[in-house]
């Protein structure tokens, strides 16, 4: 499943649940760009604005998803392919 959408990943360094939700995504194929907010002061402020106070945080479309919520992601991910 190739998703060409703009899916966002907010993470940390040393986050497992960080790289739970990379793994899930490549493994589906679907492109994302990650904001690392222990790199990137910007990244940390725009998460903040979100009113999320932790990571993972995945963007898609207007879903924001906390933590690694395999139920949730495929939802979201079947919703912006249709």
């Amino acid at each position: 499943m190739s998703v060409n959408t703009n899916v966002i990943l907010y993470s940390s360094t040393h986050c497992q649940y960080c790289k739970q939700v990379k793994g899930f995504l490549e493994a589906r194929g679907v492109n994302y760009e990650e904001r690392n907010i222990d790199t990137n002061d910007q990244y940390a402020e725009e998460l903040w604005n979100t009113g999320m106070r932790s990571v993972p945080v995945t963007v898609i479309g207007s879903t924001n998803i906390l933590g690694f919520n395999q139920t949730q992601l495929t939802k979201a991910l079947a919703e912006i392919q249709n």
